[in-house]
């Protein structure tokens, strides 16, 4: 198990960086861009130039959706953030962590037979760090969960 990275000290939280100041950037450039052009076309009325405004802030509200995902890995578990929503996982729950050739972003096995995508480890921008984050995620999984008890150091009830 000489590829297994050193496990960080806990909590530990993934997102991508590179992307996610992208996003963001952005976002501030569209609503300052959209907002200048508003206030400068002077036969617009006040409603049309609040309507670009506002057009605006919703572009940068989207982008900023998508820059707050991220994975949070603690001693009891991870929490998964994504676009959309929110779920808390325990450690025994994550059967695999995988991230192959391809892939869009990490998608955790999960104990109940799904799997669930796991946004903040991507590989869009920044590949390296993206595997690197994947496996970090998978040594924390692998060495907090415990599938056979019999067979885990430290277990013994005598």
């Amino acid at each position: 198990m000489s590829d297994l990275p050193a496990l960080p000290a806990l909590p530990v939280t993934f997102r991508p960086g590179r992307t996610r100041a992208v996003l963001l950037s952005a976002g501030v450039v569209i609503f300052l861009v959209i907002s200048g052009v508003a206030l400068l076309l002077e036969q617009l009325g006040p409603g049309e130039k609040l309507s670009f405004v506002v057009t605006g802030a919703l572009i940068f509200w989207v982008l900023a959706l998508f820059a707050r995902v991220r994975v949070v890995a603690d001693d009891s578990g991870v929490t998964v953030v994504n676009i959309a929503g929110r779920r808390r996982l325990d450690w025994a729950e994550i059967l695999r962590v995988n991230l192959r050739p391809g892939d869009a972003w990490v998608f955790l096995d999960l104990s109940d037979g799904t799997s669930l995508p796991a946004l903040g480890i991507q590989p869009g921008i920044d590949k390296k760090q993206a595997i690197a984050d994947a496996r970090t995620l998978r040594a924390l999984a692998e060495a907090r969960s415990i599938r056979d008890p019999e067979a885990a150091p430290g277990t013994d009830q005598g």
